[in-house]
């Protein structure tokens, strides 16, 4: 037969304080699987408590620094510590403020699955994560709760990110295991938006056709001043139309005055030989002899 006092303790839950130590103080290998999740290692004395509690499974624990008022979740990997000793990873510890050989106290919880959680980056170069929600995914695998105002840290590609948990639902402390939840992010706490340059108005970027024209060289026909036969002056706008004459055509450079809906078949034509050329020639002139008829016609009389 049980006492009374002995059953009492089996439906009390796990509360014990212990001495932490980070997981680089560990004896024996280093154990980075400890350090990239959030659980945490125990002394076998643990588990023969734990086993003749009333507790649910999956173990998760509260651990709380009573000094600094700070509390967080976790889950147990192990049970291979020192008596009397607990090794945390050193995220969990940042989080709680504790220093090596402090006094933590671990009590046995039940928490609520996860439906929804957002992170928020620590550093800009989260982002250069191709799929970043897969990545957090896999990280998480080796977490069992998570507790809002937390910092946790993940490892990927031989880098660290720290990523705060800024909400859970449905409350602030949620189990992830086998759970399907929504993950969303927050902008990370150095981002800044970029800058976006003004774009030109239209009329700011219209270019005057004739600025882009090439300037004249060489002889321009019709360019002379010109007189009236009359006498009479020439009037202004008249002076302005005939000063204001097009420049031939060059290859490679657009019709700037290139009117919509027409066609333009522009040729190339030889220049004229001059007849002082001429004369320099062979003389030599096509169909120039005098001729002669086969049959001479007679005159009527």
């Amino acid at each position: 037969m049980f006492s009374l006092s002995l059953f009492n303790d089996l439906l009390l839950p796990f509360n014990t304080t212990y001495r932490c130590w980070s997981v680089s103080m560990l004896p024996g290998t280093e154990r980075e699987d400890v350090e990239r999740g959030g659980k945490i290692i125990m002394p076998p004395s643990a588990l023969d408590t734990l086993t003749r509690l009333n507790i649910n499974y999956p173990m998760l624990f509260k651990l709380s620094n009573k000094k600094k008022n700070r509390i967080t979740h976790c889950g147990v990997l192990e049970f291979i510590a020192d008596e009397d000793k607990v090794y945390i990873p050193y995220w969990m510890m940042k989080n709680l403020l504790l220093d090596e050989g402090d006094m933590v106290q671990v009590e046995s919880v039940s928490l609520a699955v996860a439906t929804f959680s957002k992170f928020q980056p620590q550093n800009s170069e989260f982002l250069d994560i191709t799929n970043p929600k897969a990545v957090l995914e896999n990280c998480l695998r080796n977490f069992a709760c998570l507790t809002t105002g937390d910092v946790i840290a993940i490892k990927y590609n031989q880098k660290i990110y720290e990523m705060c948990v800024l909400e859970t639902k449905p409350g602030n402390a949620v189990s992830i295991i086998e759970c399907d939840m929504n993950v969303e992010f927050a902008a990370p706490v150095d981002y800044k938006e970029p800058k976006h340059q003004k774009k030109e108005t239209s009329e700011e970027m219209m270019v005057d056709p004739a600025d882009l024209m090439p300037e004249s060289t060489g002889f321009i026909a019709f360019k002379g001043s010109g007189n009236r036969l009359d006498g009479k002056k020439k009037k202004d706008n008249v002076d302005d139309q005939l000063n204001h004459v097009k420049v031939a055509y060059q290859r490679g450079i657009p019709d700037y005055d290139y009117t919509i809906g027409t066609l333009q078949f522009i040729r190339n034509i030889r220049p004229l030989i001059n007849d002082k050329e001429n004369e320099n020639q062979d003389g030599f002139k096509a169909f120039a002899g005098s001729g002669s008829v086969l049959k001479t016609k007679t005159k009527k009389k």
